[in-house]
């Protein structure tokens, strides 16, 4: 048996995260292989080490795989992201249709004859989980799958409010096309969503009495914020000035009434209220003339509403309103970091992706319109403080759960239909993707990290029980084997890891645990933790009496040494 330690203090501050490396199991022995290579480089394009192209892996996909990081740095950063730019885009495309809100039996219910699965595969966002999961661990479109992630935890819809699954699709579908598009239109189609509009209370609003739900969560989270900020997000004052008060949030709560579900649902009660469409999540909402507030309106920005307006013209002012807001530039941008790359993004790293964001460009990226997603993305992603070798003590996040999930299934060659990942881990985890316990998410962007003047986001949904259940799921995964296929899952898959292509480096401890460390930190380990994981990993020698013995010892090497490279504080904490 091998020691159980910490390892802690040669990274600061964000290493509160106090992650204890614990005993796996096993028995056997090992043989030999080689570690990563330096690839192929192409001429004229300047040199990508392996810790940047492991640190760009991290902030820009689920998690490095082997073959992702020497393209990285064959190709570089620049002309890499600019290949995810054009990468094409995975889609959700499992579960029930629209048959839920057309159903017009008074007599039975909707899942009275469809099986223990209905409410599973008619309902609730399963299977667009399964979906999610099998695209981040093999789809190409990884940059794009990171931003619509980053999206979904703003703009944010959750399964415990509404159900229809069809329409989770539908939606999350709508924020990875517009991942690589333009704000304004992302803005537009969540004010337009109709699931939006059932979660926040804006479909068939009351034009006289509206609820404010969506109008303030559209200020407060989807936009501007709740203090007046500088360009380079700081606070315009060094105190908080309120961008809005309860006036303005009623009058765009006023300025978007007078729309309603998409034709297409029906109800063996009929419609309410009179004058409107049943619930039907199949499109985009459509405006009702006699529902919308034609009063004379002021929004922000100096933008105004004349009297007899539509809601159609409502619509365009709202968005006009928040584009040119001097808050809407730096509040994105400075979240988009976090999510990316640093929980505590420097001001100067903020005004530069700002800047980006109104110009519309970035070097040779974007159209030249604010809002320019590509543009913003691709600032963020080749900024200096992004690509700097030598990150400082406050640069880095905490790899949230999902990534963790995904990260160590695409480090290990395996493969998921995501099944596990949600009642099971997900709620040990507090991340069930897609089941957001409110609209702020999982957890708010601006979590102090105790006992520092940082911020740590997901550090929100972090405990002991959760520190423990991070090796547990290391553990679960290459000591247990994972989960077979369920048979109620379709096409299932299970969730397992495939150690074979580290049996070539496994007869030698040091190499086998050099190449894991390469690959899933970008460096080898420090000196003394480095000989702690080798010394454990020669605690199982290669087997020779058989070939069945020696392939049963390098699969236990390579387990030992997984288990306690991807159990480092410095995995957990992506810097």
């Amino acid at each position: 048996m091998h020691r159980c330690f910490l390892w802690a203090g040669r990274w600061p501050a964000l290493l509160l995260l106090a992650l204890a490396v614990g005993c796996g199991g096993g028995s056997g022995s090992g043989s030999s292989g080689s570690p990563i290579e330096s690839p192929d480089h192409e001429p004229g394009v300047p040199r990508t080490t392996q810790r940047d192209a492991v640190r760009l892996a991290d902030q820009a996909t689920f998690g490095p795989t082997e073959e992702l990081v020497r393209r990285i740095r064959s190709l570089g950063a620049e002309a890499w992201v600019a290949s995810q730019l054009q990468a094409y885009p995975s889609r959700y495309v499992s579960g029930g249709s629209d048959a839920i809100h057309r159903h017009t039996d008074p007599n039975t219910g909707f899942c009275d004859t469809r099986g223990a699965n209905c409410w599973r595969d008619w309902y609730s966002s399963t299977p667009l989980l399964w979906d999610f999961y099998r695209n981040a661990t093999t789809g190409s479109d990884q940059l794009r799958q990171r931003v619509a992630l980053a999206l979904q935890q703003l703009l944010v819809i959750s399964n415990l409010e509404v159900s229809g699954t069809y329409g989770f699709r539908n939606y999350h579908n709508m924020l990875s096309d517009h991942a690589f598009g333009n704000y304004r239109d992302l803005l537009r189609g969540v004010i337009l969503s109709p699931v939006m509009g059932d979660y926040l209370n804006n479909a068939n609003n009351d034009r006289d009495a509206p609820n404010e739900n969506f109008a303030r969560e559209l200020l407060q989270l989807f936009s501007i914020g709740t203090c007046e900020l500088n360009p380079d997000g700081s606070l315009h004052t060094g105190a908080c000035v309120p961008t809005y008060d309860n006036d303005v949030v009623r009058s765009y709560a006023y300025a978007l009434t007078g729309w309603t579900y998409p034709a297409g649902g029906r109800s063996p009660w009929g419609c309410w209220p009179a004058g409107t469409n049943c619930r039907h999540y199949g499109g985009n909402m459509v405006p009702v003339a006699a529902r919308h507030n034609t009063e004379p309106l002021a929004l922000l920005s100096g933008v105004s509403l004349t009297a007899g307006h539509s809601a159609e013209q409502a619509l365009d002012g709202v968005l006009d309103s928040l584009m040119r807001h001097p808050n809407l530039a730096p509040f994105v941008s400075r979240y988009l970091i976090q999510h990316l790359v640093s929980s505590n993004p420097a001001p100067d790293y903020v005004a530069r992706v700002a800047q980006a964001f109104r110009d519309g460009r970035f070097q040779s990226f974007g159209t030249g319109r604010t809002g320019d997603m590509r543009a913003t993305v691709a600032a963020i992603l080749l900024d200096p403080h992004a690509r700097e070798e030598l990150p400082g003590n406050e640069a880095g996040r905490l790899r949230e759960p999902i990534q963790l999930f995904t990260g160590v299934v695409r480090m290990l060659n395996g493969r998921t239909d995501g099944d596990a990942l949600g009642w099971w881990w997900g709620e040990e985890m507090r991340q069930h993707v897609f089941r957001s316990p409110s609209v702020f998410n999982f957890y708010a962007p601006d979590y102090p990290l105790a006992g520092t003047n940082l911020m740590g986001p997901a550090f929100g949904i972090h405990n002991a029980n959760t520190a423990l259940n991070r090796l547990n799921y290391v553990n679960y995964l290459v000591f247990w084997g994972g989960s077979q296929p369920a048979t109620s899952v379709p096409g299932a898959l299970g969730t397992q890891v495939n150690l074979s292509a580290f049996h070539a480096s496994a007869a030698d401890a040091g190499e086998l645990v050099d190449r894991i460390a390469l690959l899933a930190l970008g460096e080898v380990l420090p000196p003394d933790q480095r000989s702690v994981v080798v010394d454990a990993v020669d605690a199982f020698p290669v087997q020779t009496s058989t070939s069945a013995a020696r392939e049963t010892s390098l699969t236990n090497r390579v387990r030992q040494a997984a288990y306690l490279v991807l159990s480092t504080p410095q995995y957990h904490v992506v810097r």
